[in-house]
C-alpha cells in the first residue's frame, strides 16, 4: 500500500481526472485500486491510499504523460508519498 497527499485547486476537477486519465494511466502501471479520502481540516488537500508497490509507482511517475494529468488534476505539485511510521496486527 502507498499513501500520498496533494494539495488540489479543485476538488471535483481532481476527481474527475483522477477517476479518468489518471486511472488509466494508473492502471498501465500496475495500480490495483485506490480510496480518495477529503483532509477534513483543508478542503484543498486530499489524501489517496493506493492498492500498490513502490516499483510500480516509481514507474508511474516517471512517465512523461503524468505531469500534465497532475495538472489537469489541478496540482500544483506532484503528490507526496507519506512513509508508514509503524505496522501493527490490529
Amino acid at each position: 500500500m502507498i499513501l500520498a497527499t496533494s494539495t488540489i485547486t479543485d476538488y471535483d476537477q481532481f476527481l474527475q481526472t483522477f477517476s479518468t486519465r489518471g486511472a488509466e494511466k494508473r492502471n498501465e502501471y500496475g495500480c490495483k485500486g485506490s480510496t480518495v479520502f477529503r483532509d477534513p481540516d483543508d478542503a484543498n488537500r486530499v489524501w489517496v491510499a493506493f492498492d500498490w508497490d513502490m516499483e510500480g509507482w516509481k514507474r508511474f511517475t516517471a512517465d512523461p504523460d503524468v505531469p500534465g494529468i497532475f495538472a489537469t488534476a489541478g496540482l500544483p505539485q506532484p503528490p507526496v508519498v507519506v512513509d508508514a511510521a509503524a505496522t501493527y496486527d490490529s
